[in-house]
């Protein structure tokens, strides 16, 4: 007897992530911690929007319009990718001065640059117009294939900066921000190695058939899926993460408490 599961690979994949996503948002909200990474929250919500945009107009709505919805939708998912980067590395290393975190700023963001301009194809740009529809499209594709790629590489490098230094300033052992960008920067590295073999295996593999094709096609497939898994498996470590409080986060809320009570006189005997 076979039992048959209706439901591919990439369908289960979808779910899961979507359903981490809803209950991050959740424990986000309920933890009190939207205030506290409004757009990491807001990165998630766009995610889980751009999924729901998948699974509800593929297939029902018309190829153009579906395609600028998509490109819309991933120049902001960038943005705000870019964004997040900058919220992580002010909440990481808040108190740092200005002589310490300018030059390794600049450092980084220039090897980020440099390694993005070496990486992939990149247009003649002799070539590029900005006249018909499809030509928009295009570049905003573009933009947001290497604004996203950008994105990657700055998250890497804070994440290595985080584990390195983090410690010493608002960043420390088991802090929520120090486990949010470990995920985020595993989820980058992830995605960055799935680019980098799928690069050197369309340069060094060549088919010649159908059946090769395929083949070649189905690896990409499951590539793709190794990175999605990686992403669910974050989404359960941010959840448990953020779940708890951080180290010492009960003996800060209870100092004022405890402030307050030595501060107030004690009532007279008399007056009882």
């Amino acid at each position: 007897m076979h039992l048959s599961f209706p439901f591919t690979v990439g369908q289960v994949l979808w779910a899961l992530t979507f359903a981490g996503q809803l209950v991050l948002l959740v424990v986000l909200m309920g933890r009190d911690l939207v205030k506290r990474y409004p757009w990491f929250t807001a990165s998630i919500v766009v995610f889980a929007l751009r999924l729901l945009v998948e699974v509800l107009l593929t297939g029902r709505m018309a190829p153009m319009p579906l395609r600028a919805i998509f490109i819309v939708l991933a120049d902001l998912m960038a943005l705000i990718g870019l964004l997040v980067v900058v919220e992580f590395a002010r909440r990481a290393f808040a108190g740092a001065r200005t002589q310490a975190w300018l030059p390794w700023t600049v450092g980084l963001v220039a090897a980020a640059i440099g390694v993005l301009a070496v990486w992939g194809p990149w247009p003649e740009w002799k070539q590029v117009t900005w006249d018909t529809p499809l030509a928009k499209f295009g570049l905003m594709q573009l933009a947001a294939q290497k604004a996203d790629l950008l994105m990657d590489l700055l998250t890497v490098e804070l994440g290595l900066m985080v584990v390195l230094f983090g410690r010493c300033f608002q960043a420390g052992w088991r802090s929520h921000t120090q486990r949010i960008v470990i995920g985020l920067s595993t989820v980058a590295l992830t995605w960055l190695t799935v680019q980098g073999v799928w690069q050197m295996i369309a340069k060094t593999v060549h088919p010649h058939s159908q059946e090769e094709y395929e083949r070649l096609i189905g690896l990409g497939g499951k590539l793709v899926n190794a990175n999605k898994a990686v992403y669910i498996a974050v989404l359960v470590w941010w959840i448990v993460c953020l779940w708890f409080d951080e180290p010492g986060a009960a003996a800060n809320a209870a100092a004022p408490q405890a402030a307050e009570s030595l501060a107030a006189p004690e009532v007279p005997q008399s007056a009882k």
